[in-house]
């Protein structure tokens, strides 16, 4: 299995472009060692040629720019995308299809509450009719069961919900449905490991650790660091779980989850602008490294 980080950042990306705190204003002028990241999105395959993504971020084409193996190599007009599987229907998770809209029409799974969500308080699906055809509803199971994603060789899909928020625009913002998010386990039926990606995990159900503890790489929900931290950097006052995020630390962060899980790689992706392990030299950096936990970036490759 191939799995490519196309983006690493949550959304607005890193810097964000209207933000001036510590890390934005250290990535600009140097001040801090760290490294820009786009908004998240990861790339998967089964045999290197034919990709599925999963969420399409607002930084699409800039991704696809950065990653040759996505890039027309094959006709005229091509595209090496076999399909796009959403994670949640989050306006940085989902913008990149109106990018993609001359490769229309694009297979689409999703769940039936994200596909709701598109078609009414955010209607992708219906505005992008008009470019032939637009996107192809595929829906996602949510018993436990697995799926395979015609035109991916060698990969099997299995997907659950997960705690989490639907976006702010979504008519349930603050009604959860089974299905506002999802995270996903990717078997490689030839090496038989297995990747579970997550990148937005406001808790964690029994479901979601047992897939967690079946796997050989977890690239997982990096928003935050601490359940204040936007009103600690004076950015406003809604708390990670606000958001629908776990954050790192705190005696039932992220790190106490991965702490007891033995796993070959473990990973955090969708990582804010204001989180302090961006720069590479903090003290929760070095957390983090004497964990074994590591920080996704763009362009990092993982090979299963």
């Amino acid at each position: 299995m191939f799995v490519h980080v196309l983006g690493a950042a949550a959304g607005g990306g890193f810097p964000q472009w209207n933000c001036n705190c510590r890390n934005c204003r250290g990535v600009r002028d140097g001040s801090i060692r760290a490294q820009r990241r786009t908004q998240s999105s990861i790339a998967v395959s089964g045999d290197g040629e034919n990709w599925v993504l999963f969420n399409a971020s607002p930084d699409i084409l800039t991704q696809i720019a950065e990653f040759p193996a996505l890039q027309p190599a094959r006709s005229e007009r091509d595209s090496a995308i076999r399909a796009v599987l959403l994670m949640d229907s989050q306006i940085d998770h989902t913008t990149g299809l109106l990018m993609l809209r001359e490769g229309c029409p694009h297979e689409v799974w999703c769940s039936d509450m994200v596909h709701e969500d598109l078609s009414t308080g955010f209607p992708l699906f219906r505005m992008l009719e008009h470019w032939n055809g637009g996107l192809k509803h595929n829906p996602i199971p949510l018993d436990g069961s697995d799926f395979s994603i015609p035109g991916i060789s060698g990969l099997q899909f299995r997907a659950i919900p997960v705690e989490g928020k639907a976006p702010p625009y979504s008519p349930h913002r603050h009604d959860p449905h089974k299905g506002d998010n999802i995270g996903v386990l990717v078997t490689d039926s030839h090496s038989g490991k297995r990747l579970f990606y997550a990148p937005g995990l406001g808790n964690l159900t029994e479901a979601t650790r047992e897939l967690m503890e079946q796997s050989d790489c977890l690239l997982v929900d990096g928003t935050f660091w601490q359940e204040d931290e936007m009103a600690s950097v004076g950015l406003g006052e809604k708390k990670a779980a606000d958001m629908g995020h776990l954050p790192q630390s705190g005696e039932t962060g992220m790190i106490e989850v991965l702490r007891p899980m033995n796993y070959p790689r473990k990973v955090l992706i969708h990582i804010n602008n204001t989180n302090p392990i961006l720069d590479e030299d903090s003290e929760q950096r070095r957390i983090l490294d004497r964990e074994g936990i590591e920080v996704a970036f763009d362009g990092m490759d993982i090979r299963l």
